[in-house]
C-alpha cells in the first residue's frame, strides 16, 4: 500500500543563478533571521537557527504555550525562497491535517448540545443509507458501514486507507471491520462532515467560523480560500528543495482545508487545551483515550506490522488527536503534513503547556523532534512510529 509520502512527485528545480561565496553565505544569515512582531529575542532562536540550516529548511513559525496562554510566537525564513519573501508571524499557512482537530473541537460543541452522539450509528444521523450517496458508493452491499460512529469517524478506526485514491482500484471499502483498530483515515472525515451536512443541516464552514475562528479572533484563518490571504502567502517546498505554490482550496474538508497562521493557531490549541467553549465532561471527552494503538507505524496506515513498544506510554486515538502518557501525566499531539508541508502540535497536560510547529517545508518534520524537546524537556512522544523516515536505517 502506497502512501502519499512514496508518491511525491518528481518536478525539476530550475537551476539556480551563481554566486559568490560570501554574498552565499550573507544570503544563508539573512534566511534565518526570525520574524519578530512585539516579541522579544527567544531563548531558542540560535538553536532553532541552527537546525534549519542543517535540514535546508526554508521556512518554519513557532509557537509556545505555557500555563494554558500563549507564550511566544516566532516566525523563521522565508515564505518564498525564489522572491525573497521572508515568513511573518501572520503569513497564511496551510494548516493540512491540523484540521482535523479543529473540525473535531467543533463537532464536540455539537456533542455538548446533544445534536449528536458521539458513539450513535451513522445509520441514526443520516437521511439515507450512507451507499446512497454517490460519493460513498462504493460500499453497497457493505452493511459494516452501520457500525460507523461520530467517534470511530474521528479517531481513525473506520478501517479506510487514508483516502481511496491509495487503493489499487481507487474505490472506498474496508480493510476490518469498523472500531477493531487503529489505521489514520481522512475518508473517516469526510463521512463525518457529510452526516453534518445532510444529517443536521449544517454548512461546516460556517460552522467553522462561527464556533472555532471567530472565538479566538482568528481574523487570518479560512476552511476556503480568501482573496486577501495572497498577499502575504506561504509557498511549499518537498524534500528536494522543490517549490510548490499554495493549493487555493475552493471547497471545504473536514480532512485538511483550513489556512491559517501561526498567530491563529497558537491561540486556537491555547484554547482546545484549556477546554474553552466546551463543558468539563464534553473536553475530557475529546481527550480522554478511545481506541488503543497497536500499529507499529502510523504510516502506510493498513500495515499488519503491531508492536507493544508504545503500550507503556498507552498511546491511542481521541477524538481528533492522540493521546499518551509522558513522564508527568496526559499528552495529546496532532500531525499535518503533505508533499511541501509539515505542521506538528504537542500538547501536555502538566503545566498546560504546548508547542506548535508549523512549516511551509516538509524537511521541517527532520527537526521538530530536537525543537519539542528543547522547549519541553523530553516528552516521550512516540516519534518513530509517527514519522516513517525515523523507523528506517539510516
Amino acid at each position: 500500500m502506497r502512501t502519499k509520502r512514496e508518491i511525491r512527485s518528481k518536478i525539476q528545480t530550475m537551476p539556480g543563478r551563481q554566486y559568490s561565496p560570501w554574498i552565499l553565505f550573507l544570503i544563508s544569515a539573512l534566511h534565518f533571521v526570525p520574524s519578530v512582531m512585539a516579541q522579544e529575542n527567544s531563548k531558542f532562536d540560535p538553536l532553532i537557527q541552527k537546525l534549519m540550516q542543517r535540514e535546508k529548511v526554508n521556512g518554519l513559525a513557532v509557537a509556545v504555550i505555557d500555563n494554558g496562554q500563549v507564550s511566544l510566537v516566532r516566525a523563521y525564513g522565508m515564505r518564498n525562497v525564489e522572491k525573497n519573501l521572508p515568513l511573518t508571524v501572520d503569513t497564511i499557512m496551510y494548516s493540512a491535517s491540523l484540521t482535523k482537530t479543529a473540525f473535531a473541537y467543533m463537532v464536540m460543541q455539537l456533542v455538548d448540545e446533544r445534536k449528536l452522539g458521539l458513539d450513535t450509528s451513522i445509520a441514526e444521523l443520516l437521511p439515507r443509507p450512507l451507499p446512497e450517496y454517490e460519493e460513498f458508493s462504493d460500499l453497497h452491499g457493505d452493511e459494516r458501514w452501520r457500525l460507523l460512529t461520530p467517534r470511530i469517524l474521528l479517531g481513525h478506526t473506520t478501517g479506510f486507507a487514508n483516502f481511496r485514491w491509495l487503493e489499487t482500484n481507487q474505490k472506498l471499502q474496508f480493510h476490518f471491520r469498523p472500531g477493531d483498530r487503529y489505521a489514520y483515515s481522512g475518508e473517516g472525515y469526510y463521512i463525518m462532515q457529510l452526516v453534518l451536512e445532510q444529517g443536521l443541516g449544517l454548512d461546516v464552514g460556517a460552522e467553522m467560523e462561527a464556533r472555532v475562528f471567530k472565538r479566538y479572533g482568528m481574523k487570518n484563518t479560512s476552511m476556503i480560500w480568501r482573496d486577501d490571504f495572497k498577499n502575504n502567502l506561504a509557498d511549499g517546498y518537498t524534500l528536494e528543495g522543490t517549490m510548490v505554490p499554495h493549493d487555493d482550496r475552493s471547497s471545504v474538508s473536514a480532512a485538511g482545508s483550513m489556512d491559517s497562521t501561526i498567530q491563529d493557531q497558537a491561540q486556537m490549541w491555547a484554547g482546545i487545551l484549556r477546554g474553552d467553549g466546551l463543558s468539563k465532561k464534553a473536553s475530557d471527552e475529546m481527550k480522554r483515550p478511545s481506541f488503543e494503538i497497536k500499529s507499529k507505524q502510523q504510516f502506510p496506515t493498513l500495515l499488519d506490522a503491531t508492536t507493544t513498544d508504545n503500550s507503556k506510554i498507552k498511546l491511542s486515538s481521541a477524538v481528533g488527536w492522540l493521546t499518551y502518557q509522558d513522564n508527568e501525566g496526559q499528552a495529546w499531539f496532532k500531525g499535518g503534513h503533505n508533499d511541501s508541508t509539515g505542521n506538528m502540535v504537542v500538547c501536555l497536560e502538566k503545566g498546560a503547556k504546548g508547542v506548535v510547529l508549523m512549516s511551509n517545508d516538509v524537511r521541517g518534520e527532520k527537526i521538530f523532534p530536537e525543537i519539542i524537546e528543547a522547549i519541553l524537556g523530553e516528552v516521550r512522544l512516540p516519534w518513530r512510529w509517527e514519522y516513517d523516515w525515523l523507523a528506517k536505517p539510516q
